[in-house]
């Protein structure tokens, strides 16, 4: 994708090592949202509204060749959103939850340029196996999840001993479904 440049709005040094390997050029940028949401909304809807939020708050403006990558990943169990845990004892309660379990993990995205905009999100299906208390606040303690939606990374500790089953994109539940991504971005240079 010649002449495009990529500007991810993100923290996350997991979005950012996925984004690096599209080889697309690309730049960070960070600036706070409020991730508020209308919880009557659908998971899906919230995920994608979450993304366009944080694209419509972009504090500069786009030129030529750039477009802007925002995106917001949640996890959905019981009709309840499972986002970034506030301290360890609500990150044990959504572990708790997941575990034994199957749960949804949806994430919206935003594209936007200077004359474009396409906003989506993916869904995933993850299933998980039952750990013990003992297991759930080693991982808590040792991998400090606190800034994943449901508490855990698929990529680490939790993933490789509870993840059993996933249906739908692996790199989804890591935060940015890459190949969704990657097709819209080419309807920007054709």
């Amino acid at each position: 994708m010649e002449n495009i440049h990529l500007i991810l709005a993100s923290k996350s040094p997991r979005r950012q090592a996925m984004i690096s390997g599209l080889n697309i050029p690309f730049s960070i940028i960070s600036y706070e949202v409020e991730e508020d949401f209308n919880p009557a909304d659908l998971p899906d809807e919230i995920a994608r509204k979450l993304a366009l939020k944080k694209a419509q708050h972009y504090p500069k403006q786009l030129t030529e060749g750039e477009i802007l990558l925002t995106a917001d990943t949640l996890v959905f169990i019981d009709n309840t959103v499972l986002n970034k845990p506030a301290n360890e004892q609500e990150a044990y309660t959504m572990l708790k939850k997941i575990c034994g379990r199957t749960h949804l993990v949806f994430t919206g995205v935003c594209l936007k340029s200077k004359d474009k905009e396409i906003s989506f999100s993916e869904q995933s299906r993850v299933r998980c196996k039952n750990l013990s208390d003992e297991e759930i606040w080693y991982y808590i303690h040792k991998h400090q999840p606190m800034d994943k939606a449901g508490s855990y990374g698929i990529q680490d500790w939790f993933g490789y001993i509870a993840v059993d089953k996933i249906e739908g994109c692996y790199y989804n539940i890591m935060g940015l479904p890459l190949s969704k991504i990657y097709a819209e971005l080419k309807t920007f240079t054709s």
